[in-house]
């Protein structure tokens, strides 16, 4: 029996993720069918979702499923991002044995952790003509970014590329607790722990959408929603909630890192 479940957002329908075991989940425009759980109903803030992505599905659970959870584990997945069971043979995974390799059960001698999160990424050594395109406002404080890839931390890299300074900013707003060794993990580090992708036993998943939520709705205040415009900035709240995710389950659970995949469909 399975102790698992992990659902994955979508804003597209498709085959291969409804012959999954994956529980789907509908964002966007799409006119779904009734295999995808919808999030603008009950408790929601939809009409966030251009600007949360799938953080608009994690409220949403948070607010009308967890409190009568049941399984012993939850998890999210995106689209094109999945949890699979080992990484010996990741380069061999495809649409058609997928389903094969997805992570579907925690074993019980796991039982003992209380959060799994991805395996990290380095996000040092960008190409030097994009450091200087997108981080030339670092430079000019700091011109040795450029050589050293110890400075090309969390906090540069987000600068680059979901606004600079907006970190910062949004870092200001945490709770005392998290607020200094936050800002130090973003300016030390330059591997994280990437996308908004979690497996959690429910009390710890009360515990993250206690504190990540209400500081999102802080960060509305400074940015607000008009003036996101473009990719990389437009869902500035969904890449707050990645970075901060990567630093909050390491510090406060017993967490264990686990192989994922990325399949372009």
């Amino acid at each position: 029996m399975n102790n698992l479940d992990i659902y994955c957002v979508t804003n597209k329908k498709l085959d291969l993720l409804e012959k999954t075991s994956l529980k789907l989940v509908g964002v966007g425009n799409e006119n779904f069918s009734e295999k995808y759980l919808k999030c603008d109903t009950k408790n929601n803030i939809y009409y966030k979702e251009k600007y949360y992505s799938e953080l608009t599905f994690h409220y949403w659970y948070w607010k009308n499923i967890l409190p009568s959870e049941k399984t012993e584990w939850v998890g999210f997945c995106q689209k094109r991002r999945f949890w699979i069971i080992s990484d010996d043979k990741i380069n061999q995974i495809s649409e058609k044995n997928l389903n094969d390799n997805l992570l579907k059960n925690i074993s019980n001698n796991l039982s003992h952790y209380e959060s799994f999160i991805c395996n990290p990424i380095n996000i040092s050594g960008a190409k030097k003509i994009k450091i200087i395109k997108r981080g030339w406002k670092n430079l000019i404080k700091d011109p040795s970014i450029f050589f050293d890839k110890k400075k090309q931390t969390i906090s540069f890299h987000f600068d680059m590329h979901h606004g600079y300074n907006n970190l910062n900013k949004a870092i200001k707003l945490l709770n005392r607790e998290d607020r200094d060794d936050f800002l130090t993990y973003v300016n030390s580090k330059n591997i994280y722990n990437p996308h908004i992708m979690v497996i959690a036993k429910p009390y710890i998943l009360e515990q993250w959408f206690e504190e990540l939520f209400p500081w999102l709705e802080r960060c509305e205040e400074v940015f607000g929603f008009d003036k996101l415009k473009g990719y990389d900035t437009q869902r500035l709240y969904a890449y707050l909630a990645e970075r901060y995710l990567s630093f909050w389950f390491k510090k406060h659970t017993k967490f264990k890192t686990n192989p994922w995949t990325f399949i372009d469909f």
